[in-house]
């Protein structure tokens, strides 16, 4: 009954296995590993973008602050959602990376919206040299709320950011998840819908640590390197990223994975809807945002399902007060445990 995160998962079987066979002799250090080269391939073919660069890190975080960092001068500014990633989970990394840019959030509730992106690109005038420039526009798909861009939302957002000439991240932690939600292709989520660069997650999905950076623009190849080497994320020991982002990509991997998530989380879900959990957010991927009663949330965690987040405080004297909960299903979790945590609403 663990749904505290998808970090928390283990690395599948597939994945592991190209790990150990990627520990036999020795292979050349730095991306220039043999594996990484059928990485780019599969890469390449899955985004549809034969022209696309692709490089490897080890942590989300790095994946989004070095892609961004690309497309940001020191004296511009991030756009992005008040809930997104960049924002409320990486401690001030694409400031640092950036060289000081800041970060100036869209004011929405969960999904950013064509209209309060404009609004904030607005108020940031152009032009005036005692105020931050206008820099590229970053969208968290899945969200932090786990919601789900639709296509038709992604376009009306980077059209926006056309309009001002400002370059699109899209911020892809959860992208496998978002793919199966919308039954898209990852070509149609991100260039074809006018995205610039991606930041491909391996590791909530049954990775060990990895994700891929995808430019469709293979000018800032070169500029990624430098900033990879400088930031201290380039891997000498590469291979063991390659072979892992090789495993994941393998027989389709990444998509299977991502599927088991979410169908798992829809379980949960309507489960959660039987038992009459009131849902904060709609779960459209891998995420649950919902409340409960506190004596029900007391009966979890005295059966063991210690491990989600709440709001509120377990103790108190009024057993009715709904207390929400965030709950995340990775690949892994079985039917079972899903049924086990959802006896504990019976009466």
């Amino acid at each position: 009954m663990f749904f505290a995160s998808d970090n928390a998962g283990p690395v599948h079987p597939q994945i592991m296995s190209r790990l150990t066979d990627a520990n036999n002799g020795h292979a050349m250090p730095y991306g220039n590993d043999a594996i990484m080269d059928e990485v780019r391939d599969a890469i390449r073919t899955t985004f549809e973008a034969p022209d696309a660069v692709v490089y490897l890190v080890a942590t989300g975080t790095a994946a989004n602050v070095l892609a961004l960092a690309c497309y940001t001068q020191p004296w511009q500014t991030i756009f992005c959602s008040v809930t997104s990633h960049i924002n409320e989970d990486e401690c001030n990394a694409p400031e640092f990376y950036a060289g000081a840019a800041k970060l100036t959030v869209v004011e929405t509730d969960d999904k950013m919206t064509p209209d309060a992106l404009s609004r904030a690109i607005e108020k940031q005038a152009e032009g005036n040299v005692h105020g931050a420039q206008r820099g590229p526009v970053s969208i968290t798909q899945v969200t932090e709320r786990g919601t789900v861009h639709t296509l038709n939302e992604l376009k009306a957002l980077t059209e926006v950011a056309k309009s001002y000439d400002l370059p699109v991240h899209l911020d892809g932690a959860r992208f496998a998840n978002a793919v199966v939600a919308l039954g898209c292709t990852p070509a149609e989520m991100t260039w074809k819908a006018g995205v610039d660069v991606v930041s491909f997650g391996g590791t909530k999905n049954g990775c060990m640590g990895v994700e891929a950076v995808v430019f469709f623009d293979a000018a800032k190849a070169w500029e990624f390197e430098l900033r990879r080497k400088r930031g201290a994320h380039l891997f000498s020991k590469h291979r063991y990223l390659s072979a892992q982002m090789a495993g994941y990509m393998q027989d389709g991997l990444w998509h299977q994975l991502a599927t088991q998530a979410n169908d798992n989380a829809s379980y949960l879900a309507e489960g959660l809807r039987k038992a009459g959990a009131e849902f904060l957010h709609q779960p459209d991927a891998n995420m649950i945002f919902a409340r409960w009663p506190r004596r029900i949330h007391q009966k979890l965690h005295d059966a063991g399902a210690r491990y989600y987040v709440w709001n509120g405080k377990l103790e108190g004297s009024a057993p009715d007060e709904m207390l929400g909960a965030r709950l995340v299903c990775d690949w892994s979790i079985e039917k079972d445990a899903i049924d086990r945590f959802l006896a504990h609403f019976q009466n």
